[in-house]
């Protein structure tokens, strides 16, 4: 019961570092490899604290998908580069004004690293969940 409790405020503080460290990481050490460490982290957590049914209920993901789809993005970012005349993964970078955040400096790194964060995140949870399966 006390892992339980403090599981669910561990949770946040966790995923709200792990979001911090993916987008700090294009400026700062970090990045979408260690964002996605730290977040299957978390959902182990989440399964040591919780039976798994519990747990499938309240992430209801396949972890599968969200690795594969983290490959797409990934090396989707990866050919923008040959729009923009560049060569494969060549970086792209905008200033864009958007509403509530103001001026926002958007690169094409970031979403190379979101694409890395699902993938991480999906093999690794895809991992420790087909090892602890008893069936």
């Amino acid at each position: 019961m006390i892992l339980q409790t403090a599981t669910k405020v561990i949770l946040f503080i966790i995923l709200t570092y792990a979001i911090y460290v993916l987008f700090a990481g294009h400026h700062n050490p970090g990045g979408g490899f260690v964002g996605g460490l730290v977040t299957a982290a978390a959902l182990v957590l989440l399964y040591l604290a919780f039976d798994t049914k519990t747990v499938r209920e309240i992430v209801p993901v396949n972890f599968r998908l969200v690795g594969a789809a983290g490959v797409m993005i990934a090396v989707s970012t990866g050919f923008l580069g040959f729009f923009t005349g560049g060569a494969f993964l060549t970086q792209s970078a905008y200033d864009v004004r958007l509403p509530l955040l103001g001026e926002v400096h958007l690169a094409t790194a970031v979403l190379f690293d979101i694409g890395v964060f699902l993938t991480v995140i999906g093999t690794a949870m895809t991992i420790i969940t087909s090892i602890s399966e008893d069936e």
